[in-house]
């Protein structure tokens, strides 16, 4: 039986994946460390939580020694998934960015580098290159230039990595990845928020002139990919992954207007937030071509999916937007165990 450790396992994409994994891989298992914050929630993996080939801990990825104990001889790879991820919580307070997403990185590869023949997996963004042209896609050559707190801890995690592999030999493979949508994606992010406020009826509030130009993948696409590297990446290597659905988040409001049978009234333009990238988009002919990666999702479709999902699942819409999500966790696992709350 393969174990991996996935952290980040109870966020949106962590779920995602370890859902995939425990599908698709019947000899793998999954042990999931997660610390539970705001966007990491145990509800997430409800539906799989009593497969004995997951197992759950609670803890932080900046906690030396319990990331030393989970990572041993039996662990035979690592799957980053665990960040602060909010653009504008980062804006806000870089600290929680620099801790989790830089300390933490180096507090699993400090442990992975100690253990013989551990692969390590760092799930990265296209954010770390920074903002792009009108014309071109990002490749795995692109110059590393950061323009927010968040995306620059990212890339501080992606240079350690490199760093432990040059340094210490560590087999260490970085995905990085455009804008990501599907299922459990918390409602900050543009696509669960604007789908709840349009299903609301609330404003969708869109920043500036609404022409900012991302490229959107489907999450299981998306986790389809991190396997693959996972098992075919070349030690040291970057792998775009990008589905090439590059629209403007004003055509992208409008999809999911459309999606929810609303109108273009519920569209407000705000103020645009310092530091907002114009453009990313992703050149994925590496990760095609080393590791047999296409996308199979159509984005309309993707939408349209992902819209009657946070139709039928508006309970734990609720429960996100509430906080209510925690107490999920004191009754199916805290309670469950005989802990103290």
């Amino acid at each position: 039986m393969k174990k991996v450790l996935v952290t980040g396992g109870c966020g949106f994409i962590g779920s995602n994946f370890v859902r995939h994994i425990l599908a698709t891989r019947e000899d793998w298992h999954v042990l999931v460390l997660d610390k539970l914050t705001y966007a990491g929630n145990l509800e997430n993996l409800e539906d799989v939580l009593d497969n004995p080939r997951l197992e759950f801990v609670k803890g932080d990825i900046c906690d030396a020694d319990l990331v030393g104990r989970l990572i041993d001889a039996s662990v035979a790879c690592v799957v980053n998934v665990a960040a602060e991820t909010h653009v504008d919580r980062s804006i806000h307070d870089p600290r929680p960015f620099l801790e989790t997403n830089v300390q933490g990185t180096a507090s699993l590869l400090t442990a992975a580098r100690n253990v013989d023949g551990i692969r390590y997996l760092q799930v990265s963004t296209d954010e770390v290159y920074g903002s792009l042209g009108p014309d071109g896609a990002f490749t795995e050559a692109s110059p590393i230039q950061p323009n927010n707190p968040y995306s620059a801890s990212k890339a501080g995690a992606d240079m350690l990595v490199r760093a432990y592999h040059r340094t210490y030999g560590l087999d260490a493979v970085i995905t990085r990845c455009d804008n990501n949508y599907g299922p459990y994606q918390f409602p900050e992010k543009v696509v669960p928020l604007f789908i709840s406020n349009a299903l609301e009826d609330k404003p969708l509030p869109l920043y500036g002139d609404g022409l900012n130009v991302r490229d959107w993948i489907h999450v299981r696409d998306h986790c389809r990919a991190i396997e693959l590297a996972l098992e075919n990446g070349k030690a040291g290597e970057v792998y775009n992954i990008g589905a090439g659905h590059e629209i403007t988040n004003l055509e992208l409001t409008r999809t999911i207007l459309k999606a929810t049978g609303k109108s273009d009234s519920l569209i407000r333009f705000v103020k645009d937030r310092p530091g907002h990238d114009r453009r990313y988009a992703i050149d994925p002919i590496k990760a095609r071509d080393e590791l047999g990666w296409k996308p199979t999702v159509d984005f309309a479709d993707g939408i349209a999916a992902t819209v009657e999902w946070y139709r039928q699942h508006a309970e734990w819409l609720r429960h996100m937007k509430s906080g209510e999500y925690m107490e999920y966790y004191r009754r199916h696992y805290h309670e469950a165990h005989g802990l103290e709350s």
